[in-house]
């Protein structure tokens, strides 16, 4: 896993426990710029997506992380912004892909369907693996409108 990142982490109340734990869980080997929520009161996904997204678009993150019950809504928000390619992951499998072929660098964790030990494993592998780039490039580059 690389250490030494800037992560820009945001949850409405549905991910806002997992956010907390999280935040703990990396030491001091991932720096984290907490975009909220900060509370399990009911929140407005949009509103934290969209603070996460600019951050990695303005290169003030390497990586984002959002949470949220099913992942969805912050997904479809983040991937408004041109600079941005969230993809949900609901285990690690589907992370590596998501590195390795699409060069995400939002990850988007359905809170209320995986377990917090799973979603460890799941942003170790995210930040582990690298973009392939070649053909997967040719594609990646055709994403943003």
């Amino acid at each position: 896993m690389k250490t030494g990142l800037t992560i820009a982490i945001g949850a409405d109340h549905a991910g806002f426990d997992y956010k907390q734990a999280i935040l703990g869980m990396f030491g001091t080997d991932i720096t984290f710029k907490d975009f909220g929520t900060y509370s399990s009161e009911s929140a407005d996904y949009p509103d934290f997506a969209h603070l996460v997204a600019n951050a990695v678009e303005q290169g003030e993150a390497d990586y984002g992380f959002l949470l949220c019950g099913s992942a969805n809504g912050v997904a479809m928000t983040a991937n408004k912004h041109q600079g941005i390619r969230a993809a949900i992951c609901w285990k690690p499998d589907v992370a590596v892909p998501a590195r390795t072929h699409n060069d995400a660098n939002v990850l988007c964790i359905p809170a209320r369907h995986v377990s917090l030990a799973d979603t460890r494993i799941i942003i170790e592998t995210f930040l582990t693996e690298e973009f392939e780039g070649g053909r997967h490039a040719t594609r990646v580059n055709k994403i943003s409108c």
